[in-house]
């Protein structure tokens, strides 16, 4: 059984799970009509798997005996400068959604819920590897700068990228 805090911390976290896969999918909508047909399909993959880590929360808060909420959102930012800046902005999300799984993890351990400290470990894992994706792509864009040749081989490859899971 969950502990009443637990229960909002966890709803809190289905919230900005939802706000994430909204988050993605805005961003995903602008690289398609920009012409950036790999980095919108990479979004909008990254989109439903925010979406799937929303419903994981939700399932898991249903079935320790308490009530799964499904948030109200607010409308995410439509437009961007460039992909560069969107990077950007999805490394500081994802550092943001790490800070946020830790306290929840920090308070798990406080109230001795040991089962709910055991299932957020998948997420500690995700976000490590969210995070090092992250970083990894802006390394690329850094490299690549305002070589137009670049920005092009860098969408065409990662409408082929198979890991961002």
């Amino acid at each position: 059984m969950l502990s009443k805090k637990i229960q909002e911390l966890l709803n809190r976290q289905v919230e900005l799970e939802a706000a994430s896969s909204q988050y993605y999918l805005a961003m995903a909508s602008w690289a398609q009509v920009k012409g950036y047909n790999g980095v919108s399909k990479f979004l909008y993959k990254h989109s439903d798997e925010e979406r799937m880590h929303m419903l994981k929360l939700v399932h898991f808060i249903n079935e320790r005996g308490g009530h799964g909420l499904v948030p109200a959102l607010k409308a995410p930012t439509a437009n961007f400068k460039n992909i560069q800046e969107i990077f950007e902005m999805i490394l500081k999300h994802e550092v943001h959604v790490s800070t946020e799984i830790n306290k929840l993890v920090e308070r798990c351990l406080a109230e001795k819920d040991y089962t709910t400290h055991n299932f957020l470990q998948w997420y500690v894992s995700e976000q490590i590897e969210e995070e090092s994706l992250a970083r990894n792509i802006l390394d690329k864009l850094n490299l690549i700068g305002n070589d137009k040749g670049g920005m092009y081989l860098f969408d065409r490859d990662l409408e082929s990228y198979s890991g961002a899971e």
